[in-house]
């Protein structure tokens, strides 16, 4: 029987922070299995990442929502005779707004994929990561420190992946896995159009480019830390977080997307 070659497969691949992920995990040498909705993106990247000299990407289109779909994704891959050595889940996506206004379906379709998907693809595919000693990282936020009034329901979500991935840290670790968590403050990516933000606005003291962030969560990752928190004014951030009462960062939240709605004409 012939051994299956080791991958790293990251979600959402087709924009942002996913796509920068991959070109830093193959600049390094990694071969890729890049995975989003948008087959005609994932083809464009694809053949930027083949035509600088890396192995090309392995395309597959895939909604991870329908039912199925991560059985669906490892079938796919024990067909092309590859399985994963590292797991990247950076799929997922938020919505601002007061959370009892939002559309109950697509709150709950947010955390189907930011939280039960996510789960999925770490434990369906701890083994065959373990067999290779790789790693799993997971795209948290800053905002998995704070409560998030005017995005309650998206804070909540990434609050749970960077404490499922600590955990979960916890646990490989004795079997030579990594799994990180990587935590970024704004980023400007197609996100906020996702979101429901339709005014754009400039970068803030603690945005951060897509490709600073991918870079730092590789190297988090390869260095075997939990967390990644890029950038020195983050750190800071998350040091005052922590000092400071829940009132407080419950006002500061709930008046930053206040105001933001306010720009854009929603109340």
């Amino acid at each position: 029987m012939t051994a299956s070659r080791p991958v790293t497969v990251i979600t959402g691949a087709s924009a942002g922070i996913g796509a920068e992920l991959a070109r830093v995990f193959a600049r390094h040498g990694h071969a890729l299995v890049l995975l989003a909705r948008r087959t005609e993106r994932l083809e464009t990247l694809a053949a930027e990442i083949a035509a600088s000299g890396a192995p090309p990407p392995l395309v597959v289109t895939c909604d991870l929502l329908a039912p199925g779909a991560v059985e669906q994704l490892a079938q796919t891959l024990q067909q092309e005779g590859v399985e994963p050595q590292y797991l990247v889940n950076n799929a997922g996506f938020g919505l601002v707004g007061q959370a009892a206004r939002l559309s109950r379906d697509e709150q709950l379709a947010m955390i189907d994929l930011n939280v039960r998907v996510l789960t999925e693809l770490s434990l369906r595919f701890a083994e065959t990561v373990a067999r290779h000693r790789g790693g799993i990282l997971n795209v948290a936020s800053m905002a998995a420190f704070v409560p998030g009034p005017g995005m309650a329901v998206y804070y909540a979500s990434k609050a749970y992946v960077l404490s499922f991935s600590e955990a979960l840290s916890a646990e490989l670790k004795p079997l030579g896995v990594r799994v990180t968590a990587l935590c970024p403050g704004p980023v400007p990516t197609e996100f906020a159009a996702r979101a429901g933000v339709t005014r754009k606005t400039q970068p803030g003291p603690v945005s951060m480019p897509a490709d600073v962030v991918a870079e730092a969560g590789y190297r988090g990752l390869m260095a075997g830390r939990r967390r990644v928190i890029p950038g020195a004014r983050l750190k800071l951030l998350r040091c005052v977080i922590a000092l400071v009462p829940t009132s407080v960062l419950l006002a500061a939240v709930s008046f930053r997307q206040r105001r933001r709605l306010a720009r854009q004409g929603q109340k």
